[in-house]
């Protein structure tokens, strides 16, 4: 019998439901238990892939293909377990699936309510994602905020699990207590009013989790607890902290876990075992790392630039569109512990001083990226790069546009390009990937991508070689040949024209890594003796690294960076 553990969110978006989901399912898996979980998003799309990444942020790609949202990025990372096609749920998707029985005659022409058949789809839904992994936990996170229109039929179909399925459901709701600086004290009544508002659906939340700059005390606390129905020990503090992965912490030294399995207990007239205390050696052991990078001394550390254009959204600068890459460069730079400056340059607005931009940066990353917006850019990034020696990683477009650098710059195809960007160069060095299914997943009519995770051989002698050997649990097998096999995820509809291969490694170009039947380009690089470290994949193993286990790639890129 399984437990569901619905996470909503109040007064403000982005609050940490994620997080907050993350961290319970860490410490229920302390506990011993299974656990999955599952995102339930609001908008029509059918998944986060066509919507640009200045929307919501970084569409985080799993294993399996699906392109979701950034949630699901925190779970693998917090969870160190991969995530799949079956935590991710959208509206789209919901509506899609019944319109598609609909029109094939599967509700026998009964009348489709959606307060009925959407809260059912949502509910199957669920149920499949607890039954692929037999999780004993399943954590549900409700996207948006509690009042929002769109999203009530989430909070209906965890109210009907309870009281209609007779599941054991418990309900967390993250709410913000702001603290105005005027008054000097956090306040409760926008949490209040948000608990009124799922009371208004039917739903009494087991716990509050408070989310607030500073320490909501115990006379808040109490206050709180009347207002809201709840004993005073199920609202548990969530405070701003040097970083997010000490919360699993902060909820143990409340016992939160202990507490949700004695309510299911209590509530359910269930036997959950239940240790009392939890070994949290490994998490305790990252935050130090954290903290002993973060109080390093300032101006002493090397400049990373990540040359992008997903910065800007209004008048506001935020960085969520490359959230996976940043989270990877701080996991390998907590492991080293080395303190990385990171430096955002605009492709687009920079583009005529690149030069500048980058004068005196100790290495240089060319993030994934699409269409013809700021490409120019990043090639005068690589470029400079490439010519004063700067350590350089390319990831996807990165590696593309590293071909079409060479390609112009060093073979003199001065017309060089991806077909993406021009269509009708006489040299597409990048062109579509062709349209069969053993090589991409077609999506829908006229749009393929490689997507999810594909083998690759790498090739003796390289610097990716020499990256992925130090890193044994990376290597899926070792060849006859001495090539070794290992697995990157993929997220592109466009790969390296193979028509160039042999004029590309007679200039000295090396392709270090190609697919199991040698038909794509999957890593490329420069001579170690000609470049200090010159890498790029068409892959994305920042979808891959996790705070406990860094991923080789950026362990070994940031080894190469100096003051």
């Amino acid at each position: 019998m399984a437990n569901y553990i619905f996470v909503s969110g109040g007064v403000i978006s982005g609050i940490g439901k994620g997080v907050t989901s993350a961290a319970i399912g860490v410490l229920l898996k302390k506990q011993g238990y299974k656990v999955t979980a599952v995102k339930c998003e609001n908008y029509l799309n059918v998944d986060s892939g066509t919507i640009n990444p200045i929307e919501h942020g970084d569409p985080f790609l799993t294993q399996d293909g699906t392109e979701s949202d950034m949630d699901l990025g925190t779970y693998e990372r917090f969870l160190n377990q991969e995530m799949a096609i079956e935590n991710f749920i959208t509206f789209g998707q919901i509506y899609k699936s019944i319109i598609e029985k609909e029109r094939a005659f599967g509700y026998k022409g009964k009348t489709v309510d959606p307060t009925e058949e959407v809260c059912e789809e949502v509910i199957r839904r669920i149920y499949k994602a607890q039954k692929k992994t037999n999780a004993d936990f399943v954590l549900v996170e409700l996207g948006g905020t509690a009042g929002e229109y769109q999203n009530v039929f989430y909070y209906e179909a965890s109210r009907r699990m309870k009281y209609q399925k007779k599941e054991k459901v418990i309900h967390v709701h993250v709410a913000y207590a702001p603290f105005p600086s005027h008054l000097g004290e956090p306040k409760a009544k926008p949490i209040q009013l948000s608990v009124k508002t799922l009371n208004t659906m039917g739903i009494q939340p087991d716990f509050v989790v408070v989310r607030s700059e500073v320490h909501f005390d115990e006379r808040r606390r109490e206050k709180l607890s009347l207002y809201c129905n709840l004993d005073s020990g199920d609202v548990i503090e969530n405070p701003n902290l040097t970083t997010i992965y000490e919360l699993p912490g902060v909820l143990n030294d409340q016992n939160l876990s202990q507490k949700i399995i004695s309510k299911i207990n209590f509530k359910y007239r269930t036997r959950l075992r239940s240790k009392s205390k939890l070994d949290l050696s490994d998490w305790n052991s990252l935050v130090k790392d954290i903290k002993a990078v973060k109080v390093e001394k300032p101006n002493g550390e090397p400049v990373l630039a990540i040359v992008g254009k997903y910065f800007a959204t209004g008048e506001y600068f935020l960085a969520d569109s490359y959230a996976a890459l940043l989270e990877s460069i701080n996991h390998a730079s907590w492991r080293l512990g080395k303190k990385i400056s990171i430096k955002y340059v605009n492709s687009e607005s920079e583009e005529k001083n690149i030069d500048k931009a980058l004068k005196g940066v100790s290495g240089i990353i060319v993030p994934i990226g699409w269409g013809n917006r700021g490409a120019e850019g990043k090639i005068k990034a690589i470029e400079y790069a490439r010519v004063n020696k700067i350590p350089y990683l390319g990831l996807c477009y990165g590696m593309q546009l590293a071909g079409v650098e060479w390609a112009r710059d060093v073979l003199n195809l001065k017309d060089a390009n991806t077909e993406e960007n021009d269509p009708k160069t006489k040299n597409p060095i990048i062109h579509l990937i062709p349209e069969k299914e053993n090589y991409v997943r077609i999506k829908s009519k006229g749009v393929t991508m490689r997507l999810g995770g594909y083998d690759c051989v790498v090739k003796p002698g390289t610097l990716a070689y020499d990256i992925y050997s130090k890193y044994p649990e990376s290597i899926l097998k070792k060849n006859s040949d001495n090539t070794i096999l290992v697995n990157e995820r993929h997220r592109h509809r466009f790969e390296f024209n193979n028509t160039y291969r042999e004029q590309f490694e007679k200039s000295g170009f090396v392709f270090s890594g190609t697919s199991p039947d040698n038909f794509f380009v999957e890593m490329i690089e420069l001579p170690k003796k000609t470049h200090p470290f010159f890498f790029a994949t068409q892959a994305h193993p920042e979808y891959k690294s996790t705070p406990l286990n860094p991923h080789p790639v950026f362990l070994e890129f940031l080894k190469t960076l100096k003051k």
